[in-house]
């Protein structure tokens, strides 16, 4: 097996160990396992494969992965999967007790939106944003009180 190879098969499988521990789509996981599967049974290097322009040509390799395998020879590194390593702050991180975040959209909220306050949250929440984020399942107003509840009981 390759260098390219044996790299991109550990991260997906980091990256559909750490998607099944937030309880994420379970085709999703399984399409990062399977993917990493057909890498690691690959007699080819990857890096070749994507010159030739077929990557979705190995199994379990789609429109997606198949990005992905090219950000990583381009780069050296996925952004999705560094950040997903990249822990919370503790205050973002609490705000999966508020109701209806969950951690997948916590991190999404944090990493690709910026949101980085209670304030910005709170921002976003009034903006009327939040709702057409999938995997938000509080209505604005359930919310807003939570936050205003957190709010109070900070020192």
């Amino acid at each position: 097996m390759t260098a390219h190879n044996k790299a991109l098969a550990q991260i997906f499988v980091s990256m559909a160990d750490k998607l099944a521990t937030q309880q994420a789509n379970p085709h999703r996981v399984r399409a990062y396992r399977r993917a990493a599967e057909s890498l690691v049974e690959l007699e080819e290097d990857v890096s070749l494969v994507a010159e030739r322009g077929a990557l979705q040509e190995i199994p379990g390799i789609g429109k997606d992965l198949s990005a992905k395998i090219q950000e990583f020879l381009k780069t050296g590194k996925i952004q999705a999967y560094e950040e997903m390593k990249s822990p919370l702050p503790r205050e973002v991180a609490s705000w999966s007790t508020l109701p209806g975040l969950s951690d997948n959209v916590i991190h999404h909220l944090y990493n690709r939106l910026g949101i980085k306050t209670l304030d910005d949250l709170e921002s976003l929440v009034r903006s009327h944003l939040l709702r057409t984020l999938p995997g938000v399942t509080a209505s604005e107003e359930e919310l807003l009180a939570a936050i205003q509840t957190r709010r109070q009981a900070a020192p």
